[in-house]
């Protein structure tokens, strides 16, 4: 195990230089957040796979694969869909509005009505979602070094929270870059046939696994509904995914680059069920179907390559826990904070060095807030659950109503984010976290108020419309303030 040793340690050691790297290059608020917009194709599409592909599309799809067999890729499916759907439809205008949250989008589109509400919402989904990623930590140091929960959570928090204070986006799409190499690597080049083999072959898988384990819907098509309507919509709207976009050079790089970290997407979700198909069979009778990465990691790979293989899940949980935290930290800071201080700086003064500063704070303060959460917590399904149930139940109407439907006004928004969160936060009381129904009902409410409170109340103002069109026309604007439109 020495030289498994040497590969993660040898990981983790890049993981912080990159921070450092990063640090240099991060000399304004654009730095910070968003790279400075100047991510090529490459880089774009190597940082937009790395963020969407977490822990729970690794060691949850694989999981799955174990369960399910083949319909196990359903959910990383679901992600990739998304992003396709983001990338084609959506990702040139958003790019074109040069903002660095979304609720400043809503504020441009609206009028400044539903930044304040929008971005707690957001605050607490990027929140739980950096939460869960910290929470797998724990499963992966375990299996390399026998680390006690609690401190495996804190050494792999305190080295995103570090690598990500010390250069921002920069940091973070350096590490990404690395993330993204090592996870195609060790996943889809090594594991993928590495385990396949061990099983005997995919004649072997076929006689020894029931027919159901061969069927694209055998884990259900309410199942499948409910990750499309979560996961897909989730990927549409969520400032995670939406900050990664704001880092593309131009529109082209945004929807072409996204497209093909889409495609990307769907081929590791084919990977990750075939290798828990592997695993059931390698290993018919684990406690949990959780277990199955870990297992056949520890026990199918040879020396070096378990090593690399092991890092390889840890790329995946970390880049989603950087991309979250990032993403959290901004929300906090430029939609919440500075909101309530009424310090919203005007247009064009957000490249003031020292709100690199006051970033690097909150990134601080949310990374020590979300090691703190996730020792506490014990169950991440349910709180990635609530976090996706609140995102798209509250957030998905008013967001794509305001890119697709002029006549959408800020109350209807308002009346969305409020009637769409509350009813699912109801149905979650009611009928169970896990349910189905907080999420159909939910995004139903947000929509029959959005379109009822829109069309009866009076239209945008027409110079607010008139500066929306013109950014999404992609005319030359300042830069926003990092504090809000």
């Amino acid at each position: 195990m020495a030289v498994d040793y040497a590969v993660i340690v040898l990981y983790l050691a890049g993981m912080l230089g990159m921070g450092w790297w990063g640090m240099r290059r991060a000399r304004s608020t654009s730095d910070f957040l968003v790279a400075g917009r100047r991510l090529g194709p490459v880089m774009y599409s190597g940082t937009m796979a790395a963020i969407v592909l977490g822990g729970a599309s690794t060691i949850g799809g694989v999981g799955l694969g174990y369960r399910y067999g083949l319909s196990g890729a359903w959910l990383v499916f679901s992600i990739g869909f998304g992003l396709l759907a983001l990338s084609v439809l959506f990702a040139a205008r958003i790019s074109r509005l040069r903002v660095y949250t979304v609720s400043q989008m809503l504020d441009l589109r609206y009028g400044g009505s539903s930044g304040l509400i929008s971005g707690v919402v957001m605050w607490a989904y990027t929140l739980m979602l950096a939460v869960t990623s910290t929470i797998a930590y724990a499963t992966i140091f375990d299996v390399i070094f026998g680390l006690d929960r609690w401190v495996a959570i804190v050494l792999g928090g305190l080295i995103v929270v570090c690598y990500s204070t010390l250069g921002g986006m920069w940091s973070i799409t350096l590490t990404d870059m690395v993330q993204f190499v090592v996870k195609t690597i060790g996943v889809l080049l090594l594991l993928l046939p590495i385990a396949v083999v061990k099983a005997g072959g995919f004649g072997a898988l076929r006689s020894e696994l029931p027919d159901d384990y061969f069927s694209p819907m055998s884990i259900g098509a309410q199942t499948v509904f409910t990750y499309v309507l979560i996961y897909s919509f989730g990927m549409l709207i969520g400032q995670d995914i939406w900050q990664r976009v704001f880092t593309a050079r131009n529109d082209r790089v945004a929807r072409l680059g996204g497209t093909a970290a889409g495609v990307y997407c769907l081929a590791y979700a084919v990977a990750g069920a075939v290798i828990g198909t592997a695993a059931k069979v390698l290993y018919p009778k684990l406690g949990s179907a959780d277990d199955a990465f870990a297992t056949i990691v520890r026990d199918a790979l040879p020396i070096g390559v378990k090593g690399l293989v092991l890092a390889a899940a840890l790329s995946a949980v970390m880049s989603t826990s950087s991309g979250a935290l990032i993403a959290c930290a901004t929300v906090a800071n430029h939609d919440i904070w500075q909101r309530l201080r009424g310090t919203l700086s005007p247009s064009g003064e957000g490249e003031r060095h020292d709100e690199v500063k006051g970033n690097r704070v909150f990134i601080v303060l949310m990374g020590a807030a979300v090691i703190v959460i996730a020792i506490l917590l014990n169950n991440v399904v349910e709180a990635l659950t609530v976090a996706y149930n609140l995102l798209v139940g509250g957030l998905l109407v008013p967001i794509l109503g305001g890119l697709v439907w002029k006549r959408g006004t800020g109350t209807g928004a308002l009346a969305a984010v409020g009637t769409g969160g509350l009813t699912v936060l109801a149905l979650m009381t009611a009928k169970g976290i896990l349910a189905n129904e907080p999420i159909y009902y939910g995004l139903l409410a947000s929509l029959v108020a959005y379109v009822a409170v829109s069309l009866a109340t009076k239209p945008t103002d027409a110079a607010v419309l008139d500066a929306w069109r013109r950014r999404l026309a992609g005319e030359a604007v300042p830069e926003p303030a990092a504090s809000g439109a």
